[in-house]
């Protein structure tokens, strides 16, 4: 039995999906799982620079492709756990110059030799994600809850039901103070748009952005309230039963329409 190939993906840029794709990896990596992260986002590649081994790159994953390489001479090992591995993307060429079937064989390939394959997903729902979502046999999907992301990620998932099945949500950058202003959707509102199994909900944390200037993920900081949430959020990816804290301020936005129109 191979490992598991999860994809991470958002329906809108910058919700936050590569710095959840490195904080994963990073923490089923402390959980001594060998893990392997994809940066499949090529042409922007940035996870190189989040986990700090931007430095390090000599070959990608289109020299792994064109045979220019083996596998094992493109993978970066993070010097922090050697049991995770990333293979970074090309800034040089396009989405276009990769296949669906190359990166299906590709990810098959690393799940002979990884518990984990983490497969960071471009935005939108061109080539790169139709790329990305190849291999893969389970998704997690981020957003934010914020209106317009929440609508493109129900029509990424409508496009993840039909190959991969049912996705998990991850909630990112959650604020309670501003959903208590009603100036965000809560937690209530973003499932009941989305309908599919909540995995977790990273609070707004600024935390966040010095961890990937630095190289060093949050999730490796035990202070931090987004890395308590990762680390939980692994546990779950894991099979634990771990419950999830509500994030929410009143009521929410649904809800309120509800009983403005309906009396309910």
């Amino acid at each position: 039995m191979g490992g598991r190939a999860i994809v991470v993906t958002s329906g809108k840029g910058g919700v936050g999906k590569t710095t959840a794709t490195a904080n994963l990896g990073l923490g089923l990596a402390r959980e001594d799982r060998k893990v392997v992260m994809i940066d499949g986002d090529i042409g922007l590649r940035n996870l190189d620079l989040i986990m700090g081994l931007e430095n390090r790159i000599v070959y990608h994953l289109l020299d792994v492709v064109r045979g220019r390489c083996q596998v094992r001479q493109a993978l970066i090992k993070d010097k922090r756990f050697p049991n995770l591995s990333l293979l970074p993307a090309s800034q040089v060429d396009q989405k276009e110059d990769i296949s669906p079937e190359q990166m299906r064989d590709l990810t098959a390939q690393l799940k002979e030799d990884f518990d984990f394959v983490l497969i960071d997903c471009p935005a939108g729902i061109e080539q790169g994600f139709r790329n990305a979502i190849a291999g893969a046999n389970e998704a997690i999907l981020i957003t934010t809850p914020e209106v317009s992301p929440v609508r493109d990620a129900d029509r990424v998932i409508g496009l993840l039901q039909q190959s991969i099945g049912d996705p998990r949500l991850i909630i990112n950058r959650m604020n309670p103070e501003m959903v208590k202003k009603e100036q965000m959707l809560n937690q209530s509102d973003v499932l009941e748009i989305l309908a599919v199994p909540l995995l977790g909900i990273v609070p707004e944390d600024e935390e966040v952005v010095i961890a990937g200037n630095s190289g060093a993920p949050v999730v490796l900081n035990e202070r931090s309230r987004s890395g308590q949430a990762y680390r939980r959020i692994v546990q779950r990816i894991l099979g634990e039963d771990v419950p999830i804290p509500e994030l929410n301020g009143n009521v929410g936005f649904i809800q309120r329409l509800g009983k403005l129109f309906f009396g309910r």
